[in-house]
């Protein structure tokens, strides 16, 4: 750097992740082995969000600022040999929305520093990032202690002139959730058919939309699980949980560009049939106080509820009959994508202890869709990348995803319980 021999930005504590409203303060450090002339050195603070129609290319077709400031810390002057220090300080405006970075655009948030030299002379810049979490409050959202629910029934022809109808239920207990809970997801299949199913396929899947001209949809499958069919002429339940990862917020309050949304699709092969829970991920967890519970649904046959992953028992004096004389059973599950080979559940969004911060009533912080680091709110330490790898296959999924992007949580909801209610 030829004079400079250190020109850095330090944070107040080393600290990196900030709230809305919150000050950010610091300090500019440059070390010079001679004498530099200036004629102002100036630190500026920028929020902005920028979005593309290709895939990780820095040319916005649509930007977004919300906040730009810049202060002098210093005029024109010279600085001797040796170390010298600016510190800084400002404000972060209350509405702006909590960091991200996709595949086709990012909320990004930094504090740049320039040493202005006179003319024909080089200036000298250095940046750092920092980054912004807006809390979500799920307790906020209206209804998000109630459970998620749709059904769907699907009339199908096989072996030329034969037909049959089949009823796929899907359920989870929530409608939101935070990083490290567990979705209890259960599933229900009516085959009023003379023909066994095809496997039954669950999976958490995100959905990122970046509102260019023509909107982008990137969709991802987050965690999937997978049961085995149904035979011909039974009633089948499947029970099963998906530990949710660490995850960007849904609904980047403040962000006009970026939107999230999360669902839980529940699909069936042969015959295709498809149900969808939308759901929120948020920092807050939904507080579920003596009055106000969780909603408890009987089960369909008053058999206790089934444990996870775990196959029917072999033998049973007699079967139970559901409703329209249909043998009921439990469906085993075939896979699942956050278990390891020996068939326990791996930690998935779980915190090693080694990496578990003092404060565990935080929230942890992600920013990212792709290759994601989750981060503490540690506030006086460099974050810390968890070892939990978050789940994002090269190729999502070998089964179709709908053509049309699937509907919001607000679209779904009102049209998922009225269907659902109407068919009880």
């Amino acid at each position: 750097m030829g004079k400079l021999q250190e020109f850095d930005i330090t944070f107040t504590n080393n600290k990196v992740v900030y709230g809305p409203g919150e000050s950010i303060s610091g300090t500019v450090k440059i070390r010079t082995g001679n004498s530099l002339q200036y004629k102002a050195i100036k630190v500026n603070c920028q929020g902005s969000c920028g979005i593309s129609n290709k895939v990780n290319d820095a040319s916005w077709i649509l930007e977004e600022q919300y906040f730009n400031s810049t202060l002098s810390v210093a005029d024109k002057g010279t600085l001797g040999p040796g170390e010298h220090s600016f510190p800084f300080q400002f404000l972060i405006p209350v509405a702006a929305p909590t960091s991200f970075e996709g595949p086709f655009g990012k909320i990004a948030y930094r504090v740049r520093a320039v040493i202005d030299t006179p003319r024909f002379s080089k200036d000298y810049k250095a940046q750092k990032p920092f980054y912004l979490l807006n809390l979500l409050n799920l307790n906020e959202v209206p209804d998000i202690e109630h459970p998620s629910h749709a059904v769907t029934t699907k009339k199908f022809s096989y072996l030329l002139v034969k037909s049959g109808t089949l009823m796929l239920k899907a359920r989870s207990e929530l409608r939101g959730y935070i990083p490290g809970q567990v979705i209890k997801l259960a599933t229900e299949i009516h085959n009023k058919s003379g023909k066994d199913t095809g496997c039954v396929l669950a999976s958490l899947i995100q959905k990122v939309t970046y509102k260019t001209k023509r909107p982008v949809y990137d969709l991802r499958t987050i965690a999937e699980v997978e049961g085995a069919g149904v035979k011909a002429g039974k009633h089948a339940e499947w029970r099963e949980q998906i530990i949710v990862p660490p995850l960007p917020q849904s609904a980047l309050a403040g962000c006009s560009l970026i939107d999230i949304d999360y669902f839980i699709q529940v699909s069936l092969k042969s015959p295709d049939a498809v149900v969808t829970l939308p759901i929120y991920i948020g920092n807050i967890a939904v507080n579920l106080s003596p009055s106000r519970t969780v909603p408890s649904s009987p089960d369909p046959c008053g058999a206790a509820g089934v444990t996870p992953s775990a196959p029917p028992a072999e033998d049973e004096p007699e079967e139970e009959l559901c409703a329209g004389g249909l043998a009921s059973e439990a469906i085993p599950t075939k896979s699942h994508s956050q278990q390891d080979p020996s068939g326990h559940h791996a930690p998935g969004a779980a915190v090693p202890p080694g990496h578990r911060r003092p404060d565990a009533s935080a929230p942890l912080f992600c920013v990212s869709t792709g290759a994601t680091i989750p981060f503490f709110t540690e506030g006086n330490v460099t974050p810390v990348p968890t070892s939990c790898s978050l789940i994002l296959p090269p190729e999502y999924s070998s089964w179709d995803y709908p053509h049309e992007p699937p509907p919001t949580y607000e679209e779904s909801c009102s049209s998922a319980n009225s269907s659902f209610n109407s068919r009880q």
